[in-house]
């Protein structure tokens, strides 16, 4: 059974684009049912973490497309994609 620690290490990637979004830094875990939500991936420091950092990233557990050994592919197609909410932190 995978550990959430197990989940930290690995990389999260668009397939869409390619691009690569971060590691993961927390699970929204919904304690009724014991399964994961979303995922959260934190925001981008912004030079040195002096003038604030970006928005978190929450992906929805139902965008995972595959989890592998080192990458976790979700598919979204922009920033702005309504599957894909963003949190101030």
């Amino acid at each position: 059974m995978p550990r959430i620690s197990d989940f930290q290490t690995k990389e999260v990637v668009n397939v869409e684009n390619g691009k690569r979004l971060g590691h993961i830094g927390d699970l929204d875990v919904n304690l009724s049912s014991g399964k994961i939500d979303n995922l959260i991936i934190p925001g981008a420091g912004k030079i040195m973490g002096f003038f604030g950092k970006e928005e978190d990233i929450v992906v929805p557990w139902s965008n995972i497309v595959r989890i592998g050994a080192d990458v976790i592919l979700v598919r979204f197609y922009n920033d702005h994609d309504s599957t894909i909410k963003r949190e101030d932190s």
